[in-house]
């Protein structure tokens, strides 16, 4: 049975204990195979192994000790004070000083027991001071050990124990190299301003530029998140460039949220150029305001656009700055069987170089599903707006310029059927659904009523198929009445969860479309055919395709692919878009033609291998590609990566970056 005796040093308690447990009360507790306390010099040795815990919570083993009086010397055999699961000083002899524990000719390692090639770093030092008021570790002519080998030596070394999550101080540096900028080193200083909050400097060196500065501030609030990144350069030109990028998420109670978001730059090329990979034709700077309820929402926002293109591309910019943009929706309950009415509004102000308009829309609908014999899925809408316009010398798509009051009522309504068909089975659950919507829409001139600020042209496919809104905004209106019909069939594995989905439609137009965009798939009468095809079984592969082709001699004329093979960490992922273009509707010109391919090869459990790139076949030339190499180790970590961008914008002309970076993993904390 263990003799267990309590021992403190100004009284005579016990003189020897075998396997005993010792409380020194407030100061530390001693667990050991012998422990030995000798009256005259009031010193402690122990035999065999030995556990000591202070005050702090520090623990420490070793075998065969010697503690002073007042427990400021301590000396024995394989002296380890662990820091974590595999985080220890080993250390030759340790003395104390108030919280102030001094090893000396010590090795730090996180690597205990972690790699079968030996420690996998270590890092040794003539003396090692570990502070438990500040927690932090200093190392006096550390050297620092790779398997074995040294490889870095310092004067002084400094970093937090890992029982520290954030510490101010610096973290390590990482390396990139352009073909345009030389080698930029990134050298980060964290300072950490509460448990909410912190901050991370980097100064970034580069071999063939001015040094470059980056600020990031994160502050996470109880119910709020606030985040700000920038960065300042003076160049070799004498130019002042940068950027400022935050976003703002306050909530402000269960029932509302605000944001605010600044998008700025000192001009059109500085993101790209200093390796921050915008790929934005424009910025955005605003609010929003949003508005919950159970059966109700409303958001108001304001934006401020900057440019960053030089010329014209396939992006749409919006044309004005816009202020107010308030938009909401209101639900009712049933008011009988499953018909309910909606009600919305729209307030919207655009202001740009000398033109300006304001848009107020208002409208109300009511919807009418109905399950009726044989499970026929019928449902009935009808629905009334009305918008009015006010011009201030506004740019129209006529190329007139107006400035005045416009109004319009804009009645619609549709009537759809389905009906889902199931062939329940043990293995394999089938549905086949066949569909159909007629909508009637009233017919406004363009001549009369010719404006876009928000609305992007109509592009016909399966996702606006059964639809009465193909514009994405609100300046634009489907004229006229118009037909979609499809057949959709999909089955389900009741076992291990694999799905199949094919489906198929057309629209026809009762009305003339003399106007209709030849890229849009809308024709007078019977449009293209459209639809999709997927499959996927849940485990290592699937694939998606959405496509539309000419109604007459069946041409493929869009389709948009993407797909992918392999487990989390070996795969290969593939996507393609392919979409015919049309000067007009007799000549083919501009073709869109890209494919986009992932690959990623898990070597080993800590090795992996990636590549991604971006592929114009209509060029024969890639956009961009990326990849790199990573390794993950429990004690440590690094990865070599690369990027091309072939983008060519004013000063910035396709580059090529590399990227290094190399780290301490300690108790699964990355430094």
């Amino acid at each position: 049975m263990k003799k267990i005796c309590p021992l403190i040093f100004s009284s005579l308690a016990c003189v020897t204990a075998n396997a005993a447990s010792v409380d020194m009360s407030a100061p530390k507790t001693i667990i050991a195979d012998k422990i030995e306390y000798d009256i005259k010099s009031e010193s402690i040795q122990t035999s065999g192994n030995t556990e000591i815990i202070n005050q702090s919570g520090q623990r420490m083993t070793l075998r065969d000790s010697y503690i002073s009086k007042d427990g400021s010397e301590l000396a024995g055999d394989d002296i380890k004070i662990w820091l974590g699961r595999h985080v220890y000083l080993d250390a030759e002899s340790i003395t104390r000083e108030n919280d102030l524990t001094i090893a000396h000719d010590a090795t730090f390692t996180a690597c205990d027991g972690c790699d079968p090639y030996g420690d996998a770093w270590t890092i040794s030092a003539t003396t090692v001071r570990h502070n438990m008021a500040t927690r932090m570790l200093r190392f006096y002519n550390p050297v620092f050990w790779i398997y074995g080998v040294p490889a870095f030596w310092f004067p002084i070394f400094e970093m937090p124990d890992p029982g520290v999550k954030h510490k101010t101080g610096f973290l390590m540096p990482d390396f990139e190299s352009t073909n345009k900028m030389g080698t930029m080193i990134n050298i980060p200083f964290y300072v950490y301003l509460s448990e909410t909050q912190d901050l991370t400097f980097t100064l970034a060196y580069l071999t063939q530029e001015n040094p470059l500065f980056k600020l990031e501030h994160r502050l996470n609030a109880e119910h709020s998140q606030y985040r700000t990144r920038g960065s300042f350069t003076r160049n070799k030109d004498g130019e002042n460039r940068w950027h400022i990028f935050n976003n703002d998420v306050i909530e402000l109670g269960e029932y509302a949220r605000a944001t605010i978001f600044l998008e700025r730059t000192s001009d059109k090329t500085y993101l790209q150029k200093y390796g921050f990979y915008n790929s934005q034709p424009y910025l955005d700077s605003g609010a929003r305001l949003e508005l919950f309820g159970q059966s109700g929402y409303v958001v108001a926002d304001a934006h401020v656009f900057q440019e960053l293109r030089s010329t014209g591309g396939r992006y749409s910019t919006p044309s004005g700055d816009i202020l107010p943009n308030i938009r909401g929706v209101y639900q009712t309950a049933p008011i009988y069987g499953e018909t309910y009415l909606t009600f919305g509004a729209d307030v919207l102000g655009i202001s740009g170089s000398g033109t300006a308009s304001q848009r107020v829309v208002g409208d109300a609908r009511i919807t009418s599903p109905w399950t009726i014999w044989g499970g026929n899925r019928i449902t009935a809408s009808m629905a009334a707006r009305y918008d009015v316009y006010n011009f201030d010398h506004a740019d129209m798509i006529d190329g007139e310029t107006f400035t005045g009051l416009k109004n319009r009522f804009l009645p619609s309504g549709y009537l759809e059927w389905a009906l889902p068909l199931y062939r329940p089975a043990t293995t394999w659950t089938q549905v086949l659904e066949p569909r159909a919507r007629i909508t009637a829409m009233t017919h406004t001139s363009k001549d009369q009523f010719a404006l876009n600020n928000d609305s992007a042209g109509a592009f016909l496919s399966d996702l606006t198929l059964f639809s009465d809104k193909r514009f994405a905004g609100l300046d634009l209106w489907e004229n006229g009445t118009y037909a979609d019909y499809g057949m959709r069939w999909a089955a389900f594995n009741n076992i291990n969860g694999k799905t199949v989905e094919i489906f198929l439609g057309q629209t026809y137009d009762f009305n003339d479309r003399a106007d209709t965009d030849p890229n849009s798939g809308f024709h007078n009468g019977a449009s293209d055919y459209v639809g999709r095809i997927g499959y996927n079984n849940m485990k290592w592969f699937d694939i998606a395709s959405r496509f539309r082709v000419d109604r007459t001699d069946f041409s493929l004329r869009h389709v948009e692919t993407s797909g992918r093979i392999g487990t989390a960490g070996t795969y290969v992922s593939a996507g393609h878009i392919w979409s015919q273009r049309f000067i007009d509707a007799q000549t083919l010109d501009d073709d869109i033609n890209e494919a986009m391919v992932g690959v990623g090869i898990k070597l080993s459990d800590r090795w992996a291998l990636q590549w991604n790139g971006i592929y114009n076949l209509t060029e024969s030339a890639f956009h961009s590609h990326t990849g790199g190499i990573f390794y993950t180790h429990p004690c440590y970590y690094m990865s070599a990566q690369y990027r091309r961008d072939n983008s060519i914008k004013d000063d910035y002309v396709g580059t090529t970056t590399f990227q290094f970076r190399f780290g301490m993993s300690i108790d699964g904390q990355q430094y």
